[in-house]
């Protein structure tokens, strides 16, 4: 029975690899065994990060609220309870927002919660 040569699938496939592994440096974007494990590292720290940029942004937002709320002499952590305590229902990317770009009305919920 005659060999069936594979060189046309193999090199198809090879070439779908290395042309995910572009811009990569060194030999892991034209080797193909290193342009693989390249590209599916490259795709687990993708979905990781997916996931961890929520948290990053949670994050961020907390800072900017602090930063907005120290110079009313109150903390992020009191005032988030305060909040809760008054039934504001307010998001913390909005609360950071108002807090960067309007601080007057930024100033006027401090008061609303903090004046029982």
């Amino acid at each position: 029975m005659p060999r069936a040569p594979r060189s046309v699938v193999k090199r198809k496939r090879h070439k779908k690899w290395l042309d995910r592994a572009k811009g990569y440096r060194g030999r892991r974007n034209s080797v193909f065994k290193l342009a693989k494990e390249a590209v599916l590292k490259a795709g687990q720290y993708a979905y990781r990060d997916r996931r961890k940029k929520k948290a990053v942004f949670r994050q961020s937002w907390q800072v900017q609220i602090n930063a907005a709320a120290r110079p009313h002499n109150i903390s992020y952590s009191q005032l988030t309870s305060k909040l809760k305590e008054s039934k504001v229902i307010i998001n913390r990317k909005m609360l950071a927002q108002i807090g960067h770009e309007h601080p007057a009305i930024f100033e006027a919920i401090i008061k609303k919660v903090t004046q029982k």
